[in-house]
């Protein structure tokens, strides 16, 4: 019969540094005030404490809990729960390509495939260098770009394994990335940041912030009334020539 260890029970979570502490508590002051209930506070505290680690550790989990009169027990189920809270150290930036039904057969698995070969690193794990975590998403809701990939919860459109290749080798070298649509890419520290719910100080970013793309608002422009002027699904067959059976959806901008 095989010997079972169960090891020593985990010592309570070591706090923050008295400085960091003071300073995310005054964050958290601010976040809890936007609620009637404070515990409807903490899914923005879990973003928070990332915002200063780049994951949710059990540090993280001890400061949510006292700020918030929780049981550590309680923090953990909700930042279990959520795929968006880290639960390990990360990269700089989450490359998170959606390997879902449609992206999938898009191409999604072949670029997700093709990064961790290129990477050298497997799903959730990161580079040596500490800039890039690896992971595969199940749907990144935005289908009508299918393939997808994410960075930081920006969108990199009708990716190939080509352009998100080059995507993350820019990543690597410190050069500029632009996402598809939507801000600027900021780190996932930054990111986390926003995300509780602190504003966006870079000049433009707001500004550049975007929605729905014109794909998505199709169906809603038609719903309107709305005269479509570009074809977006053509006819199979010949260019310009519908083969029998066939129906074209037009729409767009």
């Amino acid at each position: 019969m095989t010997d079972i260890s169960l090891g020593m029970p985990q010592l309570p979570a070591p706090d923050f540094p008295a400085d960091v502490r003071e300073r995310l508590e005054a964050d958290a002051k601010q976040v809890i005030a936007r609620y009637p209930d404070s515990r409807s506070a903490l899914l923005p505290l879990l973003h928070l404490c990332q915002s200063q680690e780049g994951h949710v550790s059990r540090t993280g989990i001890r400061f949510c809990a006292e700020v918030l009169g929780l049981t550590t027990a309680e923090v953990t189920a909700v930042a279990t729960f959520y795929t968006m809270y880290r639960r390990r150290p990360s990269g700089d930036y989450q490359v998170g390509v959606c390997t879902n039904t449609l992206c999938a057969v898009m191409g999604g698995d072949a670029i997700f495939e093709e990064l961790k070969e290129h990477l050298g690193v497997g799903n959730n794990e990161t580079t040596p260098d500490g800039k890039v975590t690896l992971e595969h998403i199940e749907c990144n809701a935005a289908c009508d770009y299918a393939p997808v990939v994410m960075v930081n919860w920006e969108f990199f459109d009708n990716q190939t394994p080509e352009s998100a290749k080059a995507m993350v080798d820019d990543l690597l070298a410190g050069r500029p990335v632009e996402p598809t649509r939507g801000a600027p890419l900021c780190t996932y520290k930054d990111t986390a940041r926003i995300l509780a719910g602190f504003p966006d100080e870079r000049e433009g970013a707001v500004e550049a912030t975007g929605g729905a793309g014109p794909a998505s608002l199709i169906g809603l422009r038609i719903a309107r009334g709305e005269s479509p002027r570009t074809p977006i699904v053509h006819p199979r067959g010949e260019a310009g020539g519908a083969s029998r059976g066939d129906t074209t959806t037009e729409g767009g901008e």
